[in-house]
């Protein structure tokens, strides 16, 4: 399936506007076939990039990951994450290997700093490019970094190299919107989503059963969470990473890739859920 939304990187790279998250995928070993089976569907229907970090059940999800993309390998953007107190250029080496080697591969697409800690981001940041220069990683960039963070880290000698931020955004949390989003776009970094479906709605009361999205999700005859993914990935710079289980789950994520909101759509969505009018602190789980 070619899916309608891509996302350029700043390298020219382009991605599919969805992916697939991780968090919490490896935990159950009984879940396993069905978790393969359900990445691998994913690619197979365009979801290409698959999100995943060390911090993940301390490696399980890197692992079934590295299981599920066996023999497919070149067909993914595999991107995992460090831990803060990985990421000094004493210890960011050996964590990359660590992912690779429970991956089951010899490069990650994309390696993000998973938040910031107490290592310098300058240190980070040459650990980073070294492991360009080494081919373990063809890109970095960062996740759950505020304005000041990224203003911070271009400032830097290779802060620039910077592709992308992971942070939180669903239509019920909107904070980025007011200063983060609009600096990413100025700078052409796009934005990675986590949860852009809100766990299933659990982070943000109500929202599914919104009148508002059960009427347009039932206009465009699709369902509730497929609607909030097309919502996230509607302004072309946004990366969303939802987590499928189940393979029905997974084909319903995929289908939202071609989805197109109208203008009107967006105009009382926008009312239902409005932006945030000042500047808020950055929404992390």
């Amino acid at each position: 399936m070619l899916m309608k939304h891509w996302v350029i990187l700043a390298d020219g790279t382009a991605v599919p506007a969805i992916g697939q998250g991780t968090w919490h995928v490896g935990d159950k070993r009984s879940m396993r076939k069905q978790e393969i089976a359900a990445l691998r569907l994913g690619v197979e229907l365009g979801m290409n990039v698959i999100d995943t970090a060390e911090m993940y059940g301390e490696g399980l999800s890197e692992e079934r990951v590295g299981e599920a993309v066996v023999g497919i390998r070149d067909q993914t953007f595999l991107i995992s994450k460090v831990y803060p107190h990985n990421a000094g250029r004493d210890r960011i080496a050996r964590s990359c290997e660590r992912s690779l080697k429970r991956l089951k591969t010899d490069r990650l697409d994309l390696y993000l700093l998973h938040w910031r800690g107490g290592i310098p981001l300058s240190e980070t940041v040459e650990g980073m490019e070294r492991l360009v220069e080494a081919g373990k990683i063809l890109r970095w960039g960062v996740s759950n970094l505020d304005t000041a963070d990224m203003e911070e880290l271009i400032r830097l000698t290779n802060g620039s190299h910077c592709v992308v931020n992971q942070v939180l955004y669903h239509l019920g949390s909107r904070g980025i919107e007011v200063d983060l989003l609009p600096w990413h776009r100025e700078h052409g970094i796009p934005i990675m989503a986590y949860s852009p479906l809100a766990q299933a709605g659990t982070l943000r009361k109500g929202l599914v059963q919104n009148p508002v999205v059960q009427e347009i999700a039932e206009n465009h005859r699709i369902e509730p969470f497929q609607l909030l993914l097309a919502w996230c990935i509607q302004s072309g710079d946004v990366i969303a990473l939802p987590k499928a289980s189940t393979e029905e789950h997974v084909r319903q994520n995929a289908a939202a890739g071609n989805i197109e909101l109208t203008e009107e759509d967006i105009r009382r969505l926008d009312a239902a859920f409005p932006k945030p009018t000042k500047k808020v602190p950055l929404d992390i789980i």
